[in-house]
């Protein structure tokens, strides 16, 4: 018999005064189950302590890398093995991070096909956090947008162009980068029209569009 079990007929005995025989015959588990809530109670706070102390342990080897990978070009290929490590044992959120963070050390290199399979472990994995996978999507597509095939990228680009994602002017720079890849001009021009007056959109997106809408003759 399950636990909340036994106290709802324990509860119900007791309305109906034969609390005694009750307790003679169920005290034994109503003690092992308050004994199971003390110990319940007290295995949590260990394994808050044990979480605490590896995300601390975590956090510490993810900065160590992230400040090689971020120095001088020559030296940060010394940081993959430790981001390496951390996409293979940590915890989701360092795994995800330090899979973003290879990936870029990776392009940076020059080795397009590595970084493109981490960014595509990151943007398939349903563990990470939505916003990171989506970034993963955006650096796959910056770094495909003239080799991978249009069917292919436009696929890839349509969910961060939906309203409400935050990375939706980035993508839709893309689309149009990718309209003008197959000379499609004047579709092109329509999305730095409104990339040019999208509040939403960071400053320099803003200025790149109307940049490029003045050298293609689409105006300001």
């Amino acid at each position: 018999m399950a636990v909340p079990d036994i106290f709802d007929e324990v509860a119900e005995d007791l309305r109906a005064d034969r609390a005694r025989a009750m307790m003679r015959r169920y005290g034994g588990l109503l003690a092992g189950a308050a004994v199971l809530v003390v110990i319940a109670a007290g295995g949590y706070e260990i394994w808050a302590s044990r979480r605490a102390t590896a995300d601390l342990a975590q956090a510490t080897r993810y900065l160590a890398a992230q400040r090689i990978a971020a120095g001088p070009a020559p030296s940060r290929a010394a940081s993959l093995p430790e981001l390496e490590s951390l996409a293979r044992d940590g915890d989701v959120g360092y795994r995800t991070l330090a899979r973003l963070r290879a990936a870029g050390v990776k392009a940076d290199a020059g080795d397009l096909p590595g970084a493109a399979a981490l960014w595509n472990e990151v943007s398939a994995d349903s563990a990470a956090d939505p916003l990171l996978r989506d970034i993963a999507t955006l650096q796959w597509a910056t770094h495909q947008i003239d080799t991978a095939s249009p069917g292919d990228l436009t696929l890839r680009l349509a969910p961060l162009m939906a309203q409400g994602n935050r990375l939706r002017p980035m993508a839709e720079e893309l689309s149009a980068l990718l309209a003008l890849r197959q000379g499609q001009t004047n579709a092109a021009l329509d999305i730095y029209r409104r990339l040019a007056t999208d509040t939403a959109a960071p400053d320099g997106l803003r200025g790149r569009a109307n940049g490029l809408l003045q050298r293609l003759g689409g105006g300001a």
